[in-house]
């Protein structure tokens, strides 16, 4: 089984005694966002976890811990863009603290397994395209010994924020802005020695050398554990999303970092209440178990398949 923690949340940066303590238990809670009244078991034990896929934007706080996940392959997806406090305003100083924050952790667990995210793209009349591409100068020659694949994508504002965002003068890069991006991106990657892919993009940026990349990638985590998996896409995922199947074990509306583009903290009432229910010694993150949820074990399908463990491990 993968583990992501968490597409819905910044884990690392607000929870990680509560994961940790997980972790320490050997199973966590998790429930489902469509039906918020049905609820996984996950065991957490070592030989069932193939991989943890970590989402993250400040990853200090789990940094200074990692000896607690020695048991365990993982990997970073850590997020690291050009916006001032305006639209992140819960990461102040990130050309500093955020870019030496990224290179330590390279540094511990090694450049491979720290991917680099330089999204989502938007435009304002002060993020231009000009501005996005003089910052992804300034950050890919400061990251490039410590990493080795960035991700990229352009804003696709949800129905329910799309209007908000309307207002505050945000936009998505038109096609003709999207390649010229791209096309900038590109040489600037090649430079610094950076792979560059796009997460969940239709548009075919190939001829610049960028292809579609896989967030939870079955490849890179065969790699880093030595197992064989050869995994179908995520059928849960957007159509244009490569992902491998994965459990995640967040919660929408938890992440306090306040970033305006956000899909998964919408709901600044529901960040509240959900908030006053964190318990780092709870099951389940920033909830409470009522008698009208149903708790099911939640099995893996995919990734334990005997086939797929006897085939042959090729590193590429």
């Amino acid at each position: 089984m993968i583990l992501s923690a968490s597409r819905r949340t910044d884990i690392p940066a607000f929870y990680t005694d509560w994961f940790l303590n997980r972790i320490k238990e050997r199973y966590v809670l998790s429930r489902n966002p469509i039906n918020p009244r049905q609820v996984s078991k996950i065991d957490l034990s070592p030989e069932l976890i193939d991989c943890i896929v970590f989402w993250t934007k400040n990853p200090a706080p789990l940094i200074v811990r990692l000896k607690e996940l020695e048991a365990y392959h993982y990997y970073f997806q850590f997020t690291l863009n050009a916006y001032e406090a305006d639209v992140e305003p819960g990461l102040a100083s990130k050309h500093v603290s955020l870019v030496n924050t990224f290179m330590h952790l390279s540094e511990r667990i090694g450049k491979e397994r720290v991917i680099w995210r330089y999204d989502p793209m938007l435009l304002t009349d002060r993020y231009t395209v000009s501005y996005h591409i003089q910052h992804f100068i300034a950050l890919a020659e400061k990251l490039k010994d410590a990493t080795q694949r960035c991700v990229i994508s352009f804003i696709d504002f949800p129905k329910r924020i799309s209007r908000a965002m309307s207002a505050l003068g945000y936009r998505a890069p038109d096609f003709n802005e999207m390649h010229t991006i791209a096309r900038a991106f590109s040489g600037i990657a090649s430079e610094n020695g950076i792979t560059l892919e796009t997460c969940a993009e239709a548009i075919d940026l190939s001829t610049y050398g960028i292809s579609h990349g896989k967030c939870i990638d079955d490849a890179l985590i065969s790699r880093i554990s030595g197992k064989p998996l050869h995994l179908k896409k995520d059928a849960n995922q957007r159509a244009a999303c490569s992902c491998v199947p994965s459990v995640d074990i967040g919660l929408n509306n938890t992440c306090m970092h306040g970033c305006k583009y956000c899909y998964a903290s919408f709901n600044n009432e529901a960040l509240l209440q959900n908030r006053e229910h964190y318990d780092a010694f709870s099951p389940i993150l920033c909830s409470k178990i009522t008698e009208d949820d149903v708790i099911r074990e939640r099995k893996d399908t995919q990734s334990r398949n005997a086939l797929q463990l006897n085939l042959p491990f090729v590193s590429s």
